[in-house]
């Protein structure tokens, strides 16, 4: 949990009246973590924020994910559910590579089912095209918990109460835990390295939800202390500080911070702060290294209009906007209130999470061009922080980026 600096503590003080004798001492108490949020849309802990998981299925729409066609995925009750069609994934639209899943699910006793890890969207061979958590009854040759073609579990129930799966994919190891206990433990010699995440119809009813996803192996962008892999572009009047507190103050723009090295294929994730209201910001990623604000924008900037979350204000396209090419469907931070972002670039597939909550869900089917100006970047690039104007104050903390593994040919 991480307190706040003076200048945000506005709206979390506490002010307590202490006689003395001496007259009134008002005094400020800081709170626990706070995230600017829309309350409805939270759909994470305060806790599990700080710790970097993202929600892929936001409990109403089909926002994030693509059905195989034929069969009858619907939403009921906060879940995903299917029972009839024909033998296929709903697997995510984005694919990742190292990380901890989270998955309630329930199914009738004869339920064949599934959760498809690092899968490709249609999974031929299960030995070479994905990982399968199997739900699936004890006479099953790989019963629930199992996976599929690889490791065989026995014991785990299949009836028709909710239970949970947290599975750690990391690297070529695979770990299973079942309503909390471990059951499963696979190391692969030949791992896929990215992929999709499926959750299978094959027969009788099953129902999905609370998916969550934490990225592993993140490492860290800025060390607190100083700009060290950072750089500036010269001649603009920018100002980038390091305050006591490990947080990188941005400010008086225009400008931009840099980061020394350059990458293609990722995950970023970082916490954000507006010093004012409406304030504009934002991420560049993929950028050309030297030149000015030239790369793909992850838009920061939470203004919306008439109290609607989902018309960001001045076409700026809300805060987790690729801008000018696809808008956030909320605005889901507050202005002086710290938020999270998730960025997952693969390939001409973008994705961002605000408080945990996919806001876009973008791919780039422009011609292939070097410079993200004119069409599709998938060279590596460096990675810049924006000071838009010089009204722009923002503070950023817990930089941390992972670099996407290939997927295995």
């Amino acid at each position: 949990m991480c307190n706040l600096s003076n200048r945000m503590r506005s709206r979390n003080v506490c002010r307590a009246v202490l006689v003395l004798g001496f007259g009134l001492l008002a005094c400020g108490v800081e709170t626990s973590h706070l995230w600017g949020k829309d309350a409805e849309h939270q759909l994470l802990t305060d806790q599990e924020l700080a710790d970097g998981w993202i929600s892929l299925f936001d409990g109403q729409t089909f926002f994030g994910w693509r059905p195989a066609p034929g069969a009858n995925w619907r939403i009921e009750d906060g879940a995903l559910v299917v029972d009839q069609g024909e033998v296929g994934l709903l697997c995510t639209t984005t694919q990742f590579s190292d990380y901890v899943l989270k998955v309630d699910y329930q199914c009738d006793a004869t339920t064949n089912s599934g959760l498809f890890l690092r899968t490709a969207p249609v999974a031929t061979n299960v030995q070479a095209d994905c990982y399968e958590l199997n739900i699936a009854p004890p006479d099953n040759p790989f019963p629930t918990g199992s996976l599929v073609g690889r490791q065989k579990v026995t014991g785990l129930p299949l009836d028709e109460r909710w239970h949970t799966f947290e599975v750690t994919v990391n690297q070529s190891h695979i770990l299973v835990s079942h309503d909390g206990q471990p059951c499963l433990a696979y190391d692969d010699p030949h791992p896929l390295g990215r992929g999709f995440i499926g959750l299978q119809h094959n027969s009788g009813r099953a129902a999905f939800r609370n998916v969550k996803l934490r990225p592993l192996n993140t490492k860290a962008l800025f060390n607190g202390r100083d700009l060290t892999g950072w750089k500036p572009l010269p001649g603009l009047p920018a100002e980038f500080q390091v305050a006591p507190a490990g947080e990188l103050r941005v400010h008086n723009g225009p400008g931009q911070l840099e980061t020394d090295s350059v990458y293609g294929d990722f995950v970023l994730q970082l916490e954000g702060f507006s010093h004012g209201a409406k304030l504009n910001s934002g991420i560049f990623f993929r950028s050309i290294p030297g030149e000015k604000m030239n790369g793909y924008e992850t838009q920061i900037y939470h203004g919306y209009d008439s109290g609607d979350r989902t018309k960001p204000s001045d076409q700026q396209g809300g805060t987790g906007a690729i801008f000018r090419r696809a808008d956030a469907r909320r605005v889901m931070p507050d202005d002086q209130e710290w938020f999270c972002l998730t960025l997952v670039a693969e390939g001409p597939h973008l994705a961002v999470w605000v408080n945990g909550y996919q806001v876009t869900d973008f791919v780039d089917r422009r011609p292939p061009d070097a410079n993200p100006r004119r069409g599709l970047r998938l060279e590596p690039g460096s990675i810049l922080l924006q000071a838009h104007d010089a009204a722009t104050d923002y503070s950023f903390r817990k930089l941390r980026l992972a670099e996407m593994a290939p997927r295995r040919p």
